[in-house]
C-alpha cells in the first residue's frame, strides 16, 4: 500500500472543477498535457531534490529518492505522481514536495485521500 498525491496543470484543476464528475481522473483525455517546457522543468527540479532516474518508459519518467521517506515519483505527460510509504514522515516529505512544486502557479496538488486540492 502507498499513499498518492498528484500534481497537475493548473489547467487540469480548472477543468475538473468545472466537470463535477466523480470519475474525472479515470478517462486520461480528461487531464490536460503539459507542455515540454513543463516536463523538463519538472525532471530538472525532482532531480535538484536528489531524486533519481531509474527508468524511462511508454509510461513516463520513474524517480527513486535515496531517502524512502521521499518516496518514488513518476513524471508523464500529463501530471507528477508521487508515491509515498504509509508512514506519517513519509507522507508528510512527499506532501511538502508536491506543495513546494505548486509555488510557480503552473501546477496544482491533487490530494485523493485528503480531500482532492489543496487549496491556499
Amino acid at each position: 500500500m502507498s499513499y498518492n498525491i498528484q500534481l497537475f496543470s493548473i489547467q487540469t484543476k480548472e477543468k475538473e472543477q468545472a466537470a463535477d464528475d466523480d470519475s474525472f481522473f479515470d478517462r486520461e483525455e480528461n487531464l490536460v498535457p503539459l507542455t515540454e517546457a513543463q516536463i523538463s522543468g519538472l525532471k530538472e527540479r525532482l532531480l535538484k531534490y536528489k531524486y533519481e532516474l531509474v527508468n524511462e518508459d511508454g509510461s513516463g519518467l520513474h524517480f527513486n529518492h535515496p531517502d524512502e521517506d521521499f518516496g518514488r515519483a513518476l513524471l508523464t505527460a500529463n501530471g507528477l505522481y508521487f508515491n509515498a510509504s504509509l508512514t506519517e514522515s513519509s507522507i508528510f516529505e512527499v506532501g511538502m514536495t508536491a506543495s513546494e512544486f505548486t509555488d510557480t502557479g503552473e501546477f496544482a496538488k491533487y490530494d485523493p485521500q485528503n480531500e482532492g486540492w489543496e487549496e491556499f
